[in-house]
């Protein structure tokens, strides 16, 4: 992802309130850290990120509960927000995120089609989740587009 000015607004955002941010990325592959890093300053608000593509990283790294991998499925809100709240915490973060989805050009189920992508969000304590369609744009854009709508997501939410 080419550095952009929307990441520099969440840097500089991140900055004015004192937060840090950690990211627990499945589908994006640490794309979404990398956009981060790519700003100037990054330092001060990024210590850490993970990129948790197989299951048994999510339950040993982030805590993510087994039990609602199997009750919900990997790809699935449950999951980016346990996610969410294991990497905020693990990072000491005020912001986590997690996103976990099917980029393509398999993986897809009758009820979780390509283009499905899931996000948490801790957000200073609280947490939500979100489910996006991007269709089958293709695997790298379904990526990109996980990675801009976390960071206009934030910047409208922080």
């Amino acid at each position: 992802m080419v550095y952009n000015m929307r990441n520099k607004e969440l840097v500089e955002i991140l900055l004015q309130k004192g937060y840090k941010i950690s990211c627990a990325e499945s589908c994006t592959g640490g794309l979404l850290a990398s956009s981060i890093v790519e700003v100037p300053a990054a330092s001060q608000v990024f210590e850490m990120s993970f990129v948790t593509y197989a299951n048994a990283a999510k339950v040993k790294l982030l805590n993510v509960n087994e039990n609602t991998i199997n009750r919900y499925g990997v790809v699935s809100e449950e999951v980016a927000k346990e996610m969410a709240i294991g990497c905020a915490l693990k990072a000491n973060a005020q912001i986590g995120v997690g996103i976990s989805g099917i980029a393509g050009p398999t993986g897809a189920t009758a009820t979780k089609p390509i283009g499905m992508v899931c996000f948490g969000f801790y957000i200073n304590g609280n947490v939500s989740s979100i489910t996006k369609y991007f269709g089958q744009i293709g695997r790298n854009e379904v990526r990109s587009a996980s990675v801009n709508f976390v960071i206009d997501y934030l910047i409208e939410n922080i």
